[in-house]
């Protein structure tokens, strides 16, 4: 028996129909365009001014104004109402600026007005010269001597009346931009913040560096990398899962405060926090340390909303209110675990006593060190409490081959993660700059990769060399841009990033 199409299948199917229907028909005036001697998509287009600046200038006018003003502007065709011989368009810009203009049969002939109702559509980009008005309802407009289609869209817009589902949205972001004023919003916001972050590093003389995103050995993080092949060296290369190693090798070099934003690659699982490819921000101090970074930390994000929001309260995408201000707390995380817990867990807590507490959860951990345990029982019994920004300090040693010994504390390191709406945005460390050590932790880490660990570091005998040659004592910070931008909106990461990685 032949199966039915659902309910959905069939209005997929038939909006399907009705889109390529439209795009005969657009291809059908594209061609009698072209057949009548005028360009679909001309070259160049004697433009005076934009549409923002035409608001700026005039929006203050009543209704019935006439301002002698002649300007020639674009947009794209939002909404067209024909009333007989005259015809209101709704023009919009890039940014979502909307500005009327009105096209008469009197004002461009016959000829230009029957070719207007015939060949102009929603989506269209359209050119107009004119003088600036208002209407009888005060709305400014254009008062169009002449006109051209800039570029002809084949293709309809969606349906401006309903919301365009997630699905469209990331995988066609460019409708989204068209028709959604958050989706323009965000992309601004995040220019917003990235002049901020460089702002706030050049305010305490760092200087941006770009280093190798195709690697030899990956290192910098504990991560799954992707492989490839040069043909023109003929060998396997990574892409870079983190740009530590490289910055460090600038410190080194007597670049003493540095940072780097560009993208990183994981090899993991995408949800609403993950993305396989990222944007990245690190940055090393020379002579400073963990709580050096947390400050700075702490300012970069507090000024990034300042930025974005004018203060340190943000507004997120559902109307609720997050507070980035005041002096964020520095949470220990052994104490924080023992607390909620309701037993004492230390750095000399053996695995054993760990993966029984983790088995009665039933928690997995796949190769359960002292410290891959505590980490993961840490995020089962505090992290879901964590809503304020937190700085949380003090991680076990096996789990952070990169950073420096506790000056305090035997079995653990100088290092800190922030958690910000509940989510891990940063980390920090005190730098480990002893080669010896840091050899001796490279080691180690061959060892979990030879068990079975993919996350696991591989021995870079070039950084090591770097630094036997001296790397003064150092602080360093990452912080991944995507997060910060759902820090400060409330949104999920595949809207933060303009054009996600989706199957």
């Amino acid at each position: 028996m032949e199966q039915q199409p659902t309910g959905s299948e069939s209005a997929a199917d038939d909006a399907f129909e009705d889109v390529v229907e439209q795009q005969a028909v657009r291809m059908a005036k594209r061609a009698d365009m072209l057949s009548a001697g005028v360009e679909a998509y001309p070259v160049e287009l004697p433009i005076t001014t934009t549409i923002p600046e035409v608001r700026e200038r005039f929006g203050h006018l009543e209704a019935e104004a006439k301002t002698g003003e002649h300007v020639g502007v674009a947009g794209r065709v939002m909404h067209v109402r024909l009333t007989g011989k005259l015809a209101f368009v709704a023009l919009q810009d890039g940014a979502g600026t909307p500005l009327q203009a009105m096209v008469s049969f009197g004002e461009v002939g016959e000829e230009s007005f029957g070719h207007f109702r015939d060949w102009v559509d929603l989506g269209d980009h359209l050119f107009v010269s004119g003088e600036v008005v208002t209407s009888k309802r005060g709305e400014l407009s254009i008062w169009v001597s002449t006109w051209h289609i800039a570029a002809k869209a084949l293709l309809p817009l969606p349906n401006l009346h309903s919301d365009l589902n997630e699905e469209t949205r990331v995988r066609q972001r460019y409708l989204d931009l068209i028709v959604r004023q958050q989706a323009r919003d965000t992309v601004r916001t995040r220019a917003s913040v990235m002049r901020s972050l460089r702002d706030t590093f050049a305010e305490h003389d760092y200087l941006e560096v770009e280093t190798p995103m195709l690697q030899t050995l990956h290192g910098g993080a504990t991560a799954r990398p992707f492989v490839t092949h040069s043909n023109a060296f003929d060998t396997e290369l990574f892409l870079r899962i983190a740009p530590e190693l490289f910055l460090k090798r600038a410190v080194v070099g007597g670049i003493e405060r540095v940072f780097e934003i560009n993208r990183n690659f994981r090899n993991e699982g995408a949800d609403s926090t993950h993305s396989p490819e990222f944007s990245m921000l690190e940055a090393y101090q020379a002579y400073g340390n963990y709580n050096t970074m947390a400050d700075l930390t702490q300012e970069l994000v507090q000024s990034a909303a300042s930025a974005v929001a004018g203060g340190h309260v943000v507004t997120w995408s559902d109307g609720t209110e997050y507070d980035l201000g005041g002096q964020w707390d520095r949470l220990s995380l052994y104490g924080s675990l023992s607390e909620k817990a309701g037993e004492e867990i230390t750095p000399d807590t053996d695995a054993t006593t760990l993966q029984k507490m983790a088995d009665s959860l039933e928690l997995e951990v796949a190769l359960p060190t002292h410290g891959k345990l505590v980490e993961e029982l840490w995020e089962h019994f505090v992290k879901p409490g964590l809503v304020a920004p937190t700085f949380v300090m003090d991680f076990p040693v096996d789990t952070s081959p990169l950073v420096r010994d506790h000056r305090d504390i035997d079995g653990v390191v100088e290092k800190w993660d922030l958690y910000v709406r509940g989510f891990e945005l940063a980390t920090g460390y005190s730098e480990l700059v002893d080669p010896v050590i840091q050899r001796e932790r490279f080691v180690l880490q061959a060892q979990l990769g030879a068990q079975g660990d993919h996350e696991a570091m591989r021995l870079d005998e070039d950084f090591l060399r770097a630094l036997e040659h001296g790397m003064p004592p150092s602080g360093g910070m990452g912080m991944g841009i995507d997060r910060l931008l759902m820090a400060l909106t409330g949104l999920g990461i595949r809207e933060t990033i303009l054009f996600p990685l989706v199957k």
